[in-house]
């Protein structure tokens, strides 16, 4: 077994159909394995669901919590910063929210914010230190 890794993300949602047309509207595929009441997306080597927030508090066994979106943010690398504009674009034309527009950042790479209708917030990144893959997966350089 391989300790250190995520196989699947789940975002609980206010309105899942909602939020499966906006991750549609940014281009995503849902897969086969979608269900009403959860939908699921490949990506590289794990997967990302979205589940209504009162039937995710129910599956963690505390149904009577009200969940919200936690200090988290999942991150896309990009190998371009035309590429980071291009991704934080989409998002907004598909009714994400701007929380900070794409800039150069103090440590030497270029990054922007923006959240989902329920308030996830995603990152959109260049980062010249880390060179990714072409199917755009991340293996963290050794340190020099």
């Amino acid at each position: 077994m391989t300790p250190q890794r995520v196989t699947l993300i789940t975002l609980g949602v206010a309105d899942l159909p909602a939020a499966r047309a906006f991750y549609a509207r940014l281009g995503w595929q849902e897969h086969s394995q979608s269900q009403p009441s959860t939908a699921f997306f490949q990506l590289h080597g794990q997967a990302l669901a979205l589940f209504g927030l009162s039937d995710l508090a129910a599956d963690q066994g505390r149904p009577d919590t009200l969940l919200g979106t936690g200090a988290v943010t999942l991150a896309q690398n990009f190998a371009t910063e035309a590429e980071v504009d291009q991704a934080f674009a989409a998002a907004l034309a598909a009714g994400g929210t701007a929380l900070k527009a794409p800039e150069k950042v103090f440590w030497g790479g270029y990054s922007g914010y923006w959240a989902d209708p329920d308030g996830h917030v995603w990152e959109v990144a260049c980062n010249p230190f880390w060179p990714l893959a072409a199917d755009g997966t991340l293996t963290l350089p050794d340190a020099p």
